[in-house]
């Protein structure tokens, strides 16, 4: 999969996409939204000001990936501190998270939409067609660069991927290995990354 975003005059990035990768973007911007789950407004109510004024969850999810895309604010992973410091570190990492997870969980939300839509646009514009050329508005390329931060985290996490290391050992992946397809969209959607990042560094 080839594809590699390029600049557009005035701002922006573009990238050929044909169908297969546009519907293996989408669809993992689609599993990842039903991973974060609605917001407290959708879940609770139809007051405007409840999301507003919501208190977020105070402990870490439970789900690797959302450990993942939602870490501790407090205390490295690896750390060892003592028993008074890692206490400490819990407290204000659960007041951190109830203050400011529902509005990140939001964020990660809206960049995936973004993604949605613009692929459905594009699909919808490319009816009958084999792929076609994906432009992004200024705006848009830094929805799109973190919703891909977003789902490589995800993947990666999947795929217990820590360091680098890790990294280096899925190339050698033999081809029969089930986490084969993972790791081939993971690797993929590191190098539409890396020539999003290069595209729109000034």
């Amino acid at each position: 999969m080839p594809g590699q975003f390029e600049p557009l005059p005035g701002g922006g990035a573009a990238v050929a996409l044909d169908d297969v990768e546009i519907s293996i973007i989408r669809s993992l911007a689609v599993q990842l939204l039903e991973l974060i789950g609605p917001g407290p407004a959708e879940d609770a109510s139809d007051d405007p000001l409840a999301e507003l004024f919501a208190d977020g969850p105070s402990e870490p999810p439970s789900d690797p990936v959302l450990r993942r895309l939602f870490p501790d604010a407090y205390g490295a992973p690896g750390d060892a501190p003592q028993a008074k410091e890692a206490e400490e570190q819990r407290a204000h990492s659960a007041e951190f998270r109830r203050y400011t997870e529902n509005d990140l969980r939001a964020g990660k939300r809206d960049n995936a939409l973004a993604v949605i839509r613009t692929l459905d646009t594009l699909a919808s514009a490319s009816a009958g067609e084999q792929g076609a050329v994906l432009k992004l508005s200024p705006q848009e390329s830094q929805e799109w660069l973190r919703a891909l931060n977003d789902l490589r985290l995800a993947i990666g996490s999947r795929l217990e991927i820590a360091d680098e290391d890790d990294t280096d050992l899925l190339y050698r992946l033999p081809d029969e290995d089930p986490r084969k397809p993972m790791v081939m969209a993971y690797l993929w959607l590191g190098g539409l990354q890396e020539s999003l990042v290069a595209t729109l560094m000034p």
